[in-house]
């Protein structure tokens, strides 16, 4: 039996995040943004909501590719706004 953090609970999408990611090196630019936009997201909510929209995020962000995340332009941050599926808030 692995043993677990307390935090990681019963969820199974907690637990996988736990055995499989977290606190791991990761030296993958795309899955390093991946977490610096998803941690800014989360802040103030659970992380666990976060990673209940996280296969949003992927779509939403052309798959964490920073190149093309750099260049949207205001329609497409506008369409970000808008879009239920990710956390909506101009300050993150």
């Amino acid at each position: 039996m692995q043993t677990r953090c307390g935090w990681a609970g019963i969820d199974p999408l907690y637990v996988q995040y736990h055995d499989d990611e977290w606190g791991r090196p990761e030296h993958d630019d795309h899955k390093l943004f991946e977490m610096l936009v998803l941690e800014g997201a989360q802040a103030g909510l659970s992380w666990l909501t976060i990673l209940r929209k996280r296969e949003h995020y992927r779509r939403a962000f052309d798959g964490f590719d920073p190149v093309r995340v750099a260049g949207y332009d205001a329609d497409k941050v506008a369409g970000l706004l808008a879009d239920s599926g990710i956390v909506r808030n101009r300050l993150k």
